[in-house]
């Protein structure tokens, strides 16, 4: 009788200070989204979420509530212009080995116009940036789901990411 390997799985949940309030921006987000979870279940990605946050009067407020939303245990990768570039097949290839550690949810955060609390960039994993340039938050969000739409194409081997 041969040993079952078991498949590892992962959760993603993009956490993020402020609603989507534009409707185009909404369904660019969940356009993205929609397009991740489908795409990742044959890879052992079991579900892909969002959670939105109202803005709060601090930061320190603001970054309470963002890892009070978390799960537990989560690898907590704080969005923040001081963090680490990555090219999209080198995110891909982070979070793949990020599975098939001990890893079983992934949580991205966004913090309000203010930045990150000390408490948020003390308790992440990881601090990952978009860029060199600012960008709004609705957009920074619509551009994380589509790299984790990305990272999860190009590990499916799917034609949407093109060298």
């Amino acid at each position: 009788m041969q040993a079952q390997t078991k498949k590892n799985t992962m959760r993603i949940t993009v956490c993020a200070i402020g609603r989507m309030r534009d409707k185009n921006e909404r369904a660019l987000a969940d356009d993205y989204l929609s397009r991740a979870q489908a795409l990742g279940r044959n890879l052992g990605i079991t579900d892909i979420k969002t959670i939105e946050l109202d803005a709060k009067p601090t930061r320190e407020l603001e970054g309470e509530a963002l890892l009070a939303a978390l799960p537990d245990n989560a690898f907590i990768i704080a969005m923040d212009e001081t963090g680490r570039q990555r090219p999209s097949r080198d995110l891909a290839n982070w979070l793949d080995s990020l599975k098939d550690g001990t890893h079983r949810d992934i949580a991205f955060v966004i913090g309000g116009a203010d930045g990150h609390s000390a408490a948020v960039k003390a308790k992440a994993n990881a601090m990952l940036s978009l860029g060199a340039m600012t960008w709004p938050h609705m957009l920074a969000r619509i551009m994380l789901l589509e790299q984790v739409y990305r990272a999860i194409s190009i590990l499916a081997r799917h034609p949407y990411h093109r060298d």
